[in-house]
């Protein structure tokens, strides 16, 4: 693994924000450390992964969506680690979608398992950077200067001081190569592997945590839509006059038809839009919509799934072979087979997708509860015809995601209808429409 920085590869810049010096790590894709230069003009706050301001906060950033398994604790445990800081001096901070962070796609449970060594490495360079910049300012042997509980202390001179006042120091610095970096031993972990108080506990508690849902701008406009009730189909006929009359509902907007191939793109409909999630509930109840269904109309997923059966109890195409299987069988006085199925599934998320979006000429900014950040910049610019580094994605905290939420089709749609109305524009999906037309898990068979 290599640990780089632009200009020579050096590790920290001396960087001045808001009147101190600002120490700060950056996560490379390739599990690299990357010097930000961070200034009251100019702050890189999406590159950021570790910041120690003047005061001693340490900023984790985490580049990972929480929704529920702790991963903005435990990223912050495992640099903190490695860091010597102080927990109760720790706040995390999300990051934007970027892929200066690598993948961002938050599934499969591999968040720790992919970034445990790099975020271990990234405390470590910070504690060996502040560890080094007091030998420099006390004249004494790097050997002799310990970083234990947010502090260095060389012990001989009885001399200490807070991580906040190396910082300046320590900013000056060249980056440390990989080699020269000692991580902890197991046996010393006090913070890995043992329980501390999540960092979103008290938000939680409290009410305060913001989910997509809970997002709020100035002048910002909630839409809900009527989607077709089968994959493709298109609006026949259209009759809003009704729905215009619900107090608080402004405009019914068309999305364009859904075309082929589905790859997790918004499946068109109605939009109703209004000063208020009710308004724009009664609203959509009180479109008069005809559908036409096309191709999709006659799909039956329990003649779908005895197709699959079919297909699985059909000989298959051999990929390897060792020994006559065929001949075992025969030949076995006891056989045992089963078939397993499983049907199209709702993830059913207990907070349903909901995504808010703002345009200007300059490009867009989405605030969603997504779990697949960078996906949702990238499909957010080609929905607007914009490049992705137009596109800003806050992420939220996620009421649960399951894969759903890797889906940026609500994400797109926001920001479709913010472009048309001219205004912010939260969509939310209701339960009905997330179990009626969210992108499902595949039906399968197995034998």
């Amino acid at each position: 693994m290599s640990v780089l920085a632009a200009s020579r590869r050096t590790f920290l810049r001396s960087s001045l924000q808001a009147g101190g010096w600002l120490l700060s790590l950056q996560l490379l894709p390739g599990g690299g450390l990357l010097a930000a230069e961070v200034d009251a003009n100019d702050i890189w706050q999406s590159n950021l992964f570790v910041a120690i301001s003047p005061d001693g906060q340490v900023r984790i950033t985490c580049h990972r969506s929480e929704m529920g398994q702790q991963i903005r604790t435990a990223v912050a445990q495992i640099v903190c680690e490695e860091l010597e800081a102080d927990w109760s001096r720790v706040v995390v901070e999300q990051a934007l979608g970027d892929p200066a962070y690598g993948d961002q796609n938050t599934d499969g449970s591999r968040s720790v398992r992919r970034n445990l060594t790099r975020l271990r490495q990234a405390g470590a360079s910070a504690r060996l950077l502040l560890r080094q910049a007091a030998a420099q300012q006390w004249e004494v042997p790097l050997e002799e200067v310990e970083a234990v509980g947010h502090r260095l202390a060389h012990t001989a001179s009885d001399r200490s001081a807070d991580y906040g006042e190396l910082v300046a120091a320590a900013a000056r610095l060249p980056l440390p190569e990989a080699e020269q970096l000692t991580l902890k031993p197991r046996s010393e972990w006090r913070l890995i592997g043992h329980a501390v108080a999540s960092v979103d506990l008290d938000p939680v508690l409290a009410g305060t945590a913001i989910y997509g849902h809970d997002v709020r701008v100035p002048d910002m406009q909630v839409a809900v839509i009527a989607r077709p009730p089968v994959l493709y189909g298109r609006i026949k006929s259209l009759d809003d006059s009704a729905a215009l009359k619900v107090p608080g509902v402004s405009k019914v907007i068309r999305l364009p038809d859904l075309e082929a191939p589905a790859a997790f793109k918004p499946l068109g409909g109605v939009a109703v839009i209004a000063s208020s999630t009710w308004a724009a509930l009664r609203g959509r109840q009180a479109l008069q919509i005809e559908w036409t269904h096309g191709d999709n109309a006659s799909y039956d997923s329990k003649v779908y799934r005895e197709q699959l059966l079919a297909s699985v109890r059909a000989a298959g195409e051999i990929t390897r072979e060792a020994g006559d299987a065929a001949a075992a069988l025969e030949s076995a006085e006891q056989r045992i087979s089963a078939e397993y199925t499983a049907p199209h599934l709702a993830q059913a998320p207990m907070e349903t997708p909901a995504a808010t979006a703002r345009v200007s000429k300059d490009g867009a900014e989405i605030w969603a509860c997504t779990q697949t950040p960078q996906s949702t910049r990238n499909v957010v610019a080609q929905t607007l015809g914009l490049q992705p580094e137009q596109v800003k994605v806050h992420v939220t905290l996620l009421g649960g995601g399951f894969g759903r939420k890797s889906k940026p089709d609500f994400s797109a749609e926001a920001a479709w209808l913010a472009r048309e109305v001219g205004k912010p524009v939260k969509v939310i999906w209701s339960r009905e429409d997330d179990l009626r037309n969210g992108y499902l898990h595949s039906v399968s068979a197995q034998r």
